[in-house]
């Protein structure tokens, strides 16, 4: 299905909102229903072109690596625990395929729909990679003889394999060019004239990847028309950052003028708090900027500000970590898994696990699992009474295994599901309150916790900041320390983390 254009499904019902006095807006939300329709259109999720490149990219050097060893043995040559010279020689040619292939844009997204290119390509690098292999025998003397039979089974099935790869691969990048999967969603923040001519920019471009959502700006007047460049105004940035909750996008454009300092810092810091890349436009700012200073939308030039943190492979190599340990550790802890779901109902009545809705990524709100640790009766599902030392809500069962933290281990099978990691911010239950104020309340940069997804265990946790939170700097110190595992974020990190959990869970305080 082609994704929604805003500028023409949207353009006759924009005029119409911006001509009546007041637009009809959700009750439970404050964007309007324009851009809760739009949100609704690009609430899918796309596929990140370095992943896709970089996948396409390993089949090729899997498959090519695997070829020449097989080539290799039948022709008799021996394969001795993967260090024969036919097994060296496949995984380097494989190596050198994908940096010629490279070296001649042969992995861009954009141009992979295009088949017969592509394939002159593969066949020229490949057919380089061979060559390059004969002129090596010449020269170091090694007899061609031996090697001209499996080099030439090699050579033929790897253009026919590879090819019939590309065509697979184009089909695919087609459909999910149609479907909207491969776009980069965008935001502009600014109306007016400025972002007139950012659109304009983008969209003359060839192959422009680049989708425009909609016009963001906190003017209402002539400088701010609601439609620019075809597209509506959806609202101001305020309700930005609730349309950002409800669909998947990618970057913000800024057109206001650095020179225009204190409005630029206004809105940074109402936007920094969201998991996108944020760029500051530099095609209309005076002021001039060493050019490596700049990144590129596009051709556009950019001045970054915000980048989104844990993206692409990293996103990637997190999860696929997330997964493999999780599972594992559910083999592992099986059974004090089950010794704990059996002592939680011979000790009291009710259900074995609780369920609580907590705030995950991008604020959205996501179901956890924990064992059960209060008596049924005196469940806390908004958590508005933090559960206090002696605590008589605390169960025998339930006061051991939140000391320990096993209450915790069910949400192994979250992070399994996708709603947790392993390692992130601590996910609070909504409008969570610390003497009668709300926690975004007392800790400024409090939400952007939520620019990645919440963990069993963080970087706050094995530095003492768990348990009660009954005043203002403990939940200070919890953000200012999770706000500095997000932007240095690390697998290593993560692992260390991991390592050191378990040893500081026996030597804190504050756990009841």
């Amino acid at each position: 299905m082609q994704p929604l254009d805003p500028r023409t499904a949207f353009t006759s019902r924009a005029v119409l909102d911006a001509n009546e006095p007041t637009v009809e807006k959700n009750t439970d939300a404050h964007i309007t229903d324009l851009a809760r329709e739009v949100a609704a259109e690009f609430s899918e999720t796309t596929y990140a072109p370095g992943i896709v490149r970089g996948l396409f990219q390993l089949s090729d050097f899997v498959v090519l690596a695997l070829l020449g060893i097989i080539s290799a043995s039948m022709m008799g040559g021996a394969i001795i625990a993967g260090m024969s010279f036919p097994v060296m020689l496949s995984i380097a040619g494989a190596i050198m395929f994908s940096l010629f292939l490279l070296s001649v844009d042969g992995y861009s997204i954009l141009d992979m729909n295009h088949l017969a290119p592509q394939i002159g390509r593969t066949i020229g690098a490949w057919t380089m990679v061979i060559v390059l292999f004969l002129l090596i025998f010449y020269l170091s003397e090694t007899p061609i003889d031996v090697n001209r039979g499996w080099l030439g089974i090699w050579f033929i099935s790897g253009i026919a394999t590879v090819s019939v790869m590309r065509a697979v691969e184009s089909l695919l990048v087609r459909i999910w060019q149609q479907d909207g999967r491969l776009e980069r969603r965008a935001v502009i923040v600014g109306g007016g004239d400025p972002a007139a001519e950012i659109i304009t920019s983008l969209e003359t471009q060839e192959n422009n990847d680049i989708r425009i959502c909609g016009i963001f700006d906190d003017r209402d007047d002539e400088r701010s028309p609601p439609i620019v460049a075809g597209y509506p105004k959806l609202g101001t940035v305020d309700d930005l950052v609730e349309f950002s909750r409800l669909c998947k996008i990618d970057m913000l454009i800024v057109t206001i003028p650095v020179s225009a300092e204190k409005r630029v810092l206004q809105m940074l810091h109402k936007l920094w708090i969201l998991p996108l890349d944020i760029h500051l436009s530099a095609h209309m700012n005076k002021m001039q900027f060493r050019r490596r200073t700049y990144s590129y939308v596009g051709n556009l030039p950019t001045v970054p500000v915000f980048a989104k943190p844990i993206a692409n492979w990293g996103g990637l190599l997190k999860r696929v970590s997330d997964v493999v340990i999780a599972s594992i550790s559910v083999a592992i802890l099986s059974p004090i898994l089950i010794g704990t779901a059996i002592a939680i109902k011979l000790d009291s009545e009710g259900p074995i696990i609780f369920r609580q809705k907590r705030l995950g990524f991008n604020n959205e709100e996501v179901v956890i699992f924990k064992f059960r640790s209060l008596y049924h009766s005196q469940s806390d599902q908004t958590a508005q009474k933090s559960v206090t030392k002696n605590d008589s809500r605390v169960t025998k069962v339930g006061r051991f295994i939140r000391k320990t933290s096993i209450d915790e281990l069910p949400q192994l099978f979250n992070v399994i599901l996708g709603s947790l990691s392993l390692v992130g911010p601590r996910p609070h239950v909504p409008r969570q309150q610390t003497n009668e104020r709300l926690f975004e309340e007392v800790a400024d940069g409090y939400m952007a916790r939520h620019k990645v997804k919440p963990g069993i265990t963080g970087w706050a946790q094995i530095h003492g900041w768990r348990g009660e939170i009954d005043d203002d700097e403990k939940l200070k110190q919890r953000v200012e320390h999770d706000i500095y595992y997000i932007e240095n974020w690390s697998l290593a990190l993560d692992l260390y983390i991991l390592a050191v959990t378990p040893l500081k869970l026996f030597n804190q305080d504050g756990a009841y």
